[in-house]
């Protein structure tokens, strides 16, 4: 019997690669399934939709992100709190790197997964407030913290993606520096 991270990865794999290979308007689910060897039912059984085969890793972000900024050290503030969470995912994010890459332009180059991307990071910078309102840290604060500091985390991965030196953790220490200058 096949496991289920085995389906949804082979999922994954196989969107990616058909909708690089036909464009992403062009490939249906029930494609996406037949290629990957399963059914549709099975194909909406993992994802919502075809879009959401693409940003499975949402949950896995945020509940690591998350995690990490409510055990930091209560002496850090919003903006160093977020950058040691984002540097605790930069393991996960280098290995999926293969996947993350051809996603990334796939996603640069369709519209209708730039809109869920876009709404994927809102979703995500209102949990980081979240935390950060939890840890004590004003509304006001937290928000602007969260939008900022999710702007300069997307900016240093895409930088990244771009160019694998330096490497990502450079990458986000190089951001964050600049964005304090900035500030």
């Amino acid at each position: 019997m096949i496991e289920k991270e085995d389906v949804r990865a082979r999922l994954q794999r196989t969107a990616l690669e058909l909708f690089r290979e036909r464009g992403y308007d062009r490939t249906t689910a029930a494609e996406i399934a037949g290629q990957a060897g399963v059914t549709e039912r099975t194909f909406f059984r993992h994802f919502a939709d075809k879009r959401e085969v693409l940003f499975d890793g949402q949950a896995v972000l945020l509940t690591a992100l998350t995690r990490c900024i409510a055990d930091a050290p209560c002496e850090l503030g919003p903006l160093d709190t977020l950058f040691r969470a984002f540097h605790s995912t930069v393991p996960a994010l280098e290995a999926n790197r293969p996947f993350s890459l051809p996603r990334q332009g796939l996603i640069a180059a369709t519209p209708a997964l730039r809109e869920r991307e876009l709404a994927k990071l809102e979703a995500l910078s209102d949990a980081l407030a979240g935390a950060l309102c939890e840890r004590g840290v004003s509304e006001m604060q937290a928000a602007l913290a969260a939008r900022v500091g999710m702007t300069a985390f997307v900016h240093a991965t895409l930088a990244w993606l771009d160019d694998p030196e330096p490497s990502l953790g450079e990458q986000l220490d190089l951001t964050c520096r600049a964005l304090k200058a900035l500030l």
